[in-house]
Formats: C-alpha cells, sequence, structure tokens
C-alpha cells in the first residue's frame, strides 16, 4: 500500500540508510479553511516568518530541507517568491514536468511515493536533512495517513474566514505534544489570535 515501494527500495539498498521521515506544516482558520482563490484568507506577517523559518533552519549547515507542494500550492506562490528560497523545492504533479515549473533544478514527481523514493537516494539525500509537506489539500491527506509522516505543524488561526480549501481531517493517531523551539503561547497580530501547535504520532 502506501509507501510499500519506498520502504523495500530503501531496505534494498548496498548501503545503510535511514528512513525518510516527514513533516506537514499548514495554517488553518477556526473552519479549518486554508485558502481562497488561490491564495492565503489572512495576512499574518509573523506566522509567515513562522513558517519561513522552520521548513528553512537546518542542524547542519551543509544540508537544506525539502518542501514538497501539489502544482496548485506552488502555482499560488507570487513569482518574485518562487522557488521558495534555500530549500529543495519539489512538486507532485499529474499533468506538469520539470519543464512546466520554469526552473530546471525543481523535480517534479507523479506521487508522494515516487518523490520520497527519490529523496531516499543520491543525490538528495546528501543534502537533505528534513523533509516538509506545505499542501495543499488533497497532498496533506495522503501524507498525514503514510507510516512516515513524523508530525504535523498547525497554526490554529482563532478566527473563521471565507475559504474554498480546507485542510482535511486530522486521523486519531495524532496527539499534540511540546516542541522545544515552538512557541506555546497564543500570538496577536492585526487583531487575529493564532496558536502554534505540534501533533506528533502516535506510533
Amino acid at each position: 500500500m502506501v509507501h510499500s515501494i519506498i520502504s523495500k527500495l530503501c531496505l534494498n539498498m548496498s548501503k545503510p540508510k535511514k528512513i525518510v521521515k516527514f513533516k506537514l506544516i499548514a495554517a488553518v482558520s477556526e473552519n479549518m479553511g486554508i485558502g481562497y482563490k488561490g491564495g492565503l484568507p489572512w495576512r499574518l506577517k509573523r506566522e509567515i516568518q513562522y513558517f519561513t523559518d522552520m521548513t528553512t533552519i537546518t542542524k547542519d549547515p551543509e544540508k537544506k530541507n525539502a518542501v514538497i507542494m501539489g502544482r496548485k500550492t506552488w502555482e499560488s506562490i507570487p513569482p518574485k517568491f518562487k522557488p521558495l528560497s534555500n530549500r529543495q523545492n519539489v512538486i507532485i504533479s499529474k499533468t506538469m514536468n520539470f519543464r512546466d515549473s520554469g526552473y530546471k533544478d525543481i523535480p517534479v514527481f507523479r506521487s508522494l511515493d515516487e518523490a520520497i523514493d527519490s529523496l531516499c537516494k543520491p543525490p538528495f539525500s546528501d543534502i537533505i536533512e528534513d523533509v516538509w509537506i506545505i499542501g495543499g489539500s488533497m497532498l496533506y491527506e495522503v501524507a498525514m495517513n503514510s507510516p512516515y509522516c513524523d508530525s504535523i505543524y498547525l497554526t490554529r488561526i482563532q478566527h473563521s474566514f471565507e475559504c474554498d480549501t480546507f485542510f482535511p481531517k486530522i486521523p486519531e493517531f495524532f496527539e499534540e505534544t511540546l516542541i522545544d523551539g515552538v512557541p506555546n503561547e497564543v500570538q496577536n497580530e492585526n487583531g487575529i489570535s493564532y496558536r502554534f501547535t505540534v501533533l506528533k504520532h502516535k506510533s
């Protein structure tokens, strides 16, 4: 089933290697919305900075993180911010190819399985430290139900917004926990309150 091919390939490699675990990161409104008309329904600069820091900072200065996204998420990024800087951008799409992204160093894969399989092997495995899933809704759902999903970094915005894209139901095998480096207190910005949370896989 999900990721069985990845597991076999990683286990059959000639040299030992760790199984790739990944994390999700998203901001959701009270009505579990994550987007509206291809963009964010809110303007929260500190929340965006949190997203940038979490997906960019590495323990090893010689490595960088990978951010995996669906085609619509890629297309929603303003041109001046493409690709997301200091990170290995990865696109999941059944219709795009690597030429369609407009960037020769951004790989396009047909599925999350295929992407993680590639990240298990050189040259990616030599340079990638952490892997983050950054959207959209369908990719979040697939990723959360994968045994390789370690945690969900979820910013809970304490306000409802008009949205046309929503975060999928979180499986019961995730539970909220405290993580060093993630503020636990309620944040306030532009009259909107929100809180950074982390949900870990119970396994």
